[in-house]
């Protein structure tokens, strides 16, 4: 059996006040073709099928489209929850969905009954576990001890009963021990929300959502598949793919991944703003449509400087410098009245403490030229 594993799509996201609705609907195009042209039997999304819990409009219509499209294509589609989502909208009619083959993960009551596929080798026990809190478990079971995440999918998945001779696949969201985070994820404080893979050992795949990062944990087989793209500069030499898994009987598993080009990278340059707005350095690249991070070196603030770096990079989602006064962490303390000086050596040793370096010629002599303005139209 072909499997696809996607998650954190997060449809309706915005990264620095910029829409990226275009970019998804472009990437989720992609992803149609990828299934055209590989074929799967199933699709798996493991949570955070939107950003919100309430989601926009436009983001449901979004995934309604991507869905149906999956749909008449006659592939299988296994949806849970993520912590972005709401649990109860996407259970919201997964009973009927269930008829069309998009089985979407009900609340969780306690119990996990498995959505069950046939191929040549014979049935695979696909669990939807969405993401949990160690409160909700501790409700249903409250005669076990369920002080943490790890304590409550422990309880979790004991409580599903898993026949180990069968082949068994687990759909879930939550931050497995030693995963990579980027910058896009929620964090808990302390990594309370750390799950040990041990947990895990019973399937035969586990198709993780929540880290944004592809990646295994510990074993091959229990993957993160990372955001289709990219939401936060930490990405930006990432390569997004989708996990290709192809399943024989127990025991045998193959994995490939396929590359996800997006509409409009995220990347990061730095140099000077001539450097930066030399031709030679933009035109043969796709930096002048992609989000860009810029860091400028300029020792000096350049006027104006993001009007006119937009002129070329319309898609500045974030600017700032690197130079000797940003990187100076002096503190700037009052003045010693013992100490007698003038109003320029005064201003010049605040200049050094807030730049790290000291005025130069010509900023020191429009500065006297300045102060002496001021005493003439006092005296």
């Amino acid at each position: 059996m072909k499997l696809l594993h996607l998650s954190d799509l997060h449809l309706g996201k915005r990264i620095n006040e910029f829409s990226m609705v275009d970019d998804q609907e472009y990437i989720l195009n992609k992803i149609i073709e990828i299934i055209e042209e590989e074929k799967p039997d199933a699709v798996i999304i493991a949570g955070d099928v939107y950003d919100k819990s309430v989601p926009s409009a436009e983001a449901v219509e979004m995934f309604d489209r991507f869905l149906y499209r999956i749909s008449v294509k006659k592939v299988k589609v296994l949806v849970i929850s993520g912590n972005h989502d709401s649990a109860e909208r996407i259970a919201f009619g997964g009973r009927l969905m269930d008829k069309s083959g998009i089985y979407m993960s009900p609340v969780y009551r306690g119990k996990i009954e498995p959505v069950i596929l046939e191929d040549e080798f014979g049935k695979i026990n696909f669990y939807l576990l969405p993401f949990i809190k160690p409160t909700q478990v501790r409700s249903y079971y409250p005669e076990k001890t369920i002080n943490s995440y790890d304590d409550a999918i422990s309880v979790a998945i004991e409580e599903m009963g898993i026949d180990t001779t069968k082949r068994n696949v687990l759909i879930t969201h939550q931050f497995v021990t030693g995963a990579l985070r980027t910058e896009s994820e929620e964090i808990s404080v302390g990594g309370s929300d750390n799950v040990d893979a041990g947990n895990f050992k019973d399937f035969d795949y586990v198709a993780l959502g929540h880290i944004h990062r592809a990646q295994k944990c510990g074993s091959e087989f229990i993957r993160y598949s990372g955001t289709p793209l990219k939401y936060s500069f930490s990405e930006a030499k990432d390569e997004k793919t989708v996990t290709v898994v192809n399943m024989g009987e127990k025991g045998n598993i193959e994995l490939s991944f396929i590359p996800l080009k997006p509409m409009r990278d995220l990347v990061e340059l730095r140099g000077s703003y001539e450097e930066l707005t030399l031709k030679s350095f933009y035109e043969n690249t796709s930096y002048q449509q992609d989000y860009v991070h810029i860091t400028l070196t300029d020792e000096e603030d350049i006027p104006e400087v993001l009007t006119k770096l937009r002129v070329i990079y319309e898609n500045i989602m974030k600017l700032d410098y690197d130079n000797v006064r940003t990187r100076h962490n002096a503190v700037i303390s009052s003045a010693s009245a013992a100490v007698k000086k003038s109003p320029l050596e005064h201003f010049s040793d605040f200049y050094q403490l807030q730049n790290g370096q000291e005025l130069n010629e010509e900023q020191s002599s429009f500065l006297e030229e300045i102060i002496r303005g001021i005493w003439r139209k006092e005296e």
